[in-house]
């Protein structure tokens, strides 16, 4: 039996995941990722009426003659919502933090990927993988899914985004859609991205606060980390100011060029911030960028 606080929070999510969900599932979505996901249907001789670019030569030299391999696209997509639960989910200046901001984003993206009959698993991670929930559809499911990233309590404070993006690529046999929300604030892991976004399609959404990005106060203040317990001191004054935003900015810009490096799509998302605009925006781009290249 759900306590009946997360109980109404799940039901508000989704009548307010409803209302906006027809803007993404009117095609922006699925069109997003079309082409994306393709299964094997035959091989078969050439003919005049096909193209010659689809001709197998491996295969034509093996028969003697030209054949070619036919592809379908899948009806069904699958997707992975790679969530992180570490500690620093939990700080937010606004009125969300970033783990409710993760969770909203989520729920929109299950609900959208729900509507067009898609699968939606989950995997909450840490520095472990504390949870995770293979894909299937169905309204029951997505709820459930919601109600794990609203009330779950993950056992580890630390991250470690390669050990997830890792397993996400030994359990997911077929071709996927892999959202990672995140705040990317980890090393080392863009080795695994490379790896997993060439068998599938990853999309990184950065989950940030805006503290993070410009320290609000000229005042010293002593911050602790939430994952490591380690004290952080900011000495105060404009010069202190724009020696941290500088860091803060060299930060943001190394984790957009890893993901660059690795080929794969970034969202970037302000807790407190709206969540349907930027992942509307994201959806148009990429679909244009698909038709561009025909």
């Amino acid at each position: 039996m759900l306590p009946p606080e997360l109980a109404k929070q799940i039901r508000l999510l989704e009548i307010r995941t409803n209302r906006v969900v027809d803007e993404i599932t009117g095609g922006a979505y699925r069109s997003a990722f079309k082409g994306r996901g393709i299964e094997f249907e035959e091989v078969r001789e050439y003919t005049p009426e096909d193209d010659v670019r689809d001709i197998d030569w491996n295969v034509s030299a093996r028969m003697g003659s030209p054949y070619i391999k036919k592809y379908v696209e899948e009806r069904e997509l699958t997707v992975l919502l790679l969530v992180d639960v570490s500690a620093s989910g939990a700080f937010g200046s606004a009125e969300k933090n970033k783990r409710r901001t993760a969770a909203e984003l989520a729920a929109l993206l299950a609900f959208s990927a729900g509507r067009n009959g898609d699968k939606v698993g989950l995997m909450m991670f840490s520095d472990q993988i504390e949870l995770y929930v293979p894909p299937r559809s169905g309204r029951i499911h997505t709820l459930r899914l919601i109600r794990e990233m609203l009330a779950f309590e993950p056992r580890s404070k630390g991250t470690d985004i390669d050990l997830a993006l890792r397993e996400s690529t030994q359990i997911l046999k077929k071709r996927s859609v892999v959202f990672l929300l995140s705040d990317l604030i980890a090393d080392n892991f863009e080795s695994s991205l490379k790896i997993l976004n060439r068998k599938h399609d990853v999309v990184a959404v950065q989950i940030f606060d805006p503290v993070e990005h410009r320290w609000p106060s000229l005042l010293p203040v002593v911050v602790e980390d939430a994952e490591s317990g380690e004290l952080i001191r900011f000495g105060g004054g404009n010069r202190s100011l724009r020696h941290l935003d500088q860091e803060l900015d060299a930060a943001r810009a190394e984790r957009r060029e890893i993901c660059r490096r690795a080929r794969v799509d970034v969202i970037e998302l302000e807790t407190g911030g709206e969540v349907l605009r930027p992942v509307i925006e994201f959806f148009a781009r990429r679909r244009t960028r698909l038709n561009n290249r025909g």
